[in-house]
């Protein structure tokens, strides 16, 4: 089996500074780093140093080709990533604070240029039972999700950063759903929908510090799972390293109670680290940690 990613590839630029800034406040910064990351080029590494595997579909221009080859590091089969000559590869600002909170600014660049060409041609290689992953930061998701279900893959939506168009645009094809508790009141606001109303959807919210909720909907199963208590340094990327791991285990065949698991273990190693795309746990390390 493996998972197609549709997903945003980013420059990460992150800027340590002593609280996240307010309205027309200037703050000076401790610290610069340059990491791989996009939602999308996480959960692809995510997923691939999960085990499973993973085709990113995406694009990037000319001044990204460092992140294609990073992503071949990680795993990732990067065939249908296009590069784009004129438009610049997508980049994230993100100011980190001291308790490990984050606030970040997006340019999408080539991540809004994904064509419906790149798209069939990664889906056409798809079998039936594989996954398509898809997040709000490319175009063509509603396209690809409908793709995605007339070929029999398994449609998984991660509603982030949240917009409501996108979320209508998908709702049909889905199979799963996951956001955080702000998306999933966002929604709700959105849709008139409640996870619970979701019929023949699995969903996932989750809820940092407090786990997460698994609602299956074809059974009217409701089920919370805790975290696991560390101290966190920096939280960018956990809800992508935790999705990734979740349908990685899926995936590979897992359980859903045995995939949260997984991928809880896999979030709280992560926020333990600084940066995003580039400090994803492997499998060993996940299944090795002591907490």
């Amino acid at each position: 089996m493996a998972i197609y990613n549709l997903g945003s590839i980013n420059a990460d630029l992150f800027y340590r500074v002593p609280h996240l800034p307010q309205a027309g406040e200037t703050l000076a910064a401790s610290s610069r780093l340059r990491g791989l990351g996009g939602k999308g080029a996480n959960m692809s590494v995510a997923a691939a140093r999960a085990a499973s595997r993973t085709i990113h579909i995406g694009a990037v221009g000319n001044d990204g080709k460092w992140a294609i080859e990073r992503l071949m590091e990680y795993g990732v089969d990067t065939r249908h990533i296009s590069v784009l000559p004129g438009i610049p590869t997508g980049h994230a600002i993100i100011n980190v604070d001291d308790v490990g909170e984050n606030a970040i600014v997006l340019l999408p660049g080539a991540n809004a240029e994904i064509t419906e060409a790149a798209i069939g041609a990664a889906l056409s290689e798809a079998s039936p039972g594989d996954t398509l992953l898809i997040q709000n930061e490319t175009n063509n998701q509603a396209y690809a999700a409908q793709m995605a279900r007339s070929l029999g893959l398994f449609v998984a939506y991660a509603a982030a950063p949240f917009d409501a168009e996108a979320v209508q645009s998908v709702l049909p094809y889905l199979d799963f759903l996951i956001l955080n508790t702000i998306e999933a009141t966002q929604f709700e606001q959105a849709t008139g929908q409640s996870p619970e109303d979701l019929d023949e959807k699995q969903v996932i919210v989750t809820r940092g510090s407090q786990g997460c909720t698994l609602y299956e909907n074809r059974t009217e199963n409701i089920r919370h799972f805790p975290a696991l208590p560390v101290t966190p340094v920096d939280t960018t990327g956990a809800g992508d390293t935790f999705t990734g791991y979740v349908l990685a285990a899926l995936d590979r065949g897992m359980p859903m109670a045995q995939a949260i698991g997984l991928a809880t273990r896999a979030a709280a190693l992560m926020v333990t680290r600084h940066g995003t795309a580039d400090v994803i746990p492997d499998l060993k390390e996940v299944q090795d940690a002591s907490f």
